[in-house]
């Protein structure tokens, strides 16, 4: 039997935590998270306090929890979103080729001149610093990322036998694509998912450091990073802790992403 690389078991593990702790976030956290107790506030950890309080009092081991609830949720709809579109432009460009090929990969060449930070202080002079706004910002850079993917691994598989045959039993291009193309490149785009999640974590971090992502009562571990920097020298495990969480997510998720194209490539499978 074949061992499983380290990368997607120490990926998995790690991503499974994340996860876990996000979910029991729905149901139960010691506190609230948005409990203000001022002459609580920067209290050691202790039995009630596992991780102690912020300078407002709140207790810090809720607030990660909630703010891990917070950021698995703007990555997976993000991811989605940016996936869904990105896959679908890709699988057009590569059954139709020519001129709309060439217009998909140029959209996409242009999706990469705008980050997601600069699309994101766009969105925000325009309709205000909101978490949705964050998501639709990290959704249009994968998009085109997305994109290439799914029209790289589709032109692989067109030129391959059982298409061919496809064709010419008189199956249409879109119905290949959607019976045949799309099902054997799952497994590259849900890699790329899975990589594409570790930065939409660190986006939706660095949005909301800035002000332009999660807004107050919404936890979020780039805000509280942003709420912490003031403190470095008072309380500086207050930027530590969600550091450290936003550390364990992203590479969580990119090994986890590293293993799952270890484990599908037939290649990589053959070279160890």
């Amino acid at each position: 039997m074949r061992r499983l690389p380290i990368n997607l078991v120490v990926g998995a593990v790690l991503v499974a935590l994340v996860l876990c702790v996000a979910a029991l976030s729905l149901v139960w956290t010691p506190y609230p998270p948005n409990e203000m107790n001022i002459g609580n506030k920067f209290a050691p950890p202790s039995p009630e306090h596992w991780l102690g309080t912020d300078q407002l009092g709140r207790d810090v081991v809720s607030q990660l929890m909630a703010a891990a609830r917070n950021s698995m949720t703007v990555a997976l709809v993000a991811v989605l979103l940016g996936g869904s579109v990105g896959v679908s432009l890709g699988l057009l460009a590569s059954a139709i080729g020519g001129w709309v090929e060439d217009g998909v990969m140029r959209l996409a060449d242009l999706g990469f001149a705008f980050p997601a930070l600069l699309f994101a202080i766009m969105l925000a002079a325009v309709f205000g610093p909101s978490l949705s706004n964050a998501v639709l910002a990290i959704a249009f850079i994968n998009i085109p990322v997305f994109a290439r993917v799914a029209r790289g691994s589709a032109n692989q598989v067109w030129t391959l036998d059982y298409v061919a045959a496809a064709r010419a039993a008189g199956m249409n291009r879109f119905a290949i694509s959607r019976d045949h193309i799309l099902p054997n490149i799952a497994a590259a785009v849900i890699v790329q998912m899975t990589i594409e999640f570790a930065v939409a974590i660190l986006a939706e971090a660095a949005l909301s450091y800035l002000g332009l992502g999660a807004q107050p009562p919404a936890s979020s571990w780039g805000r509280m990073l942003s709420e912490a920097q003031t403190l470095m020298y008072l309380a500086p495990q207050l930027a530590i802790y969600p550091g450290l969480c936003i550390m364990i997510a992203v590479l969580g998720f990119s090994l986890l992403g590293d293993g799952l194209r270890d484990v599908t490539d037939p290649r990589l499978a053959r070279a160890r």
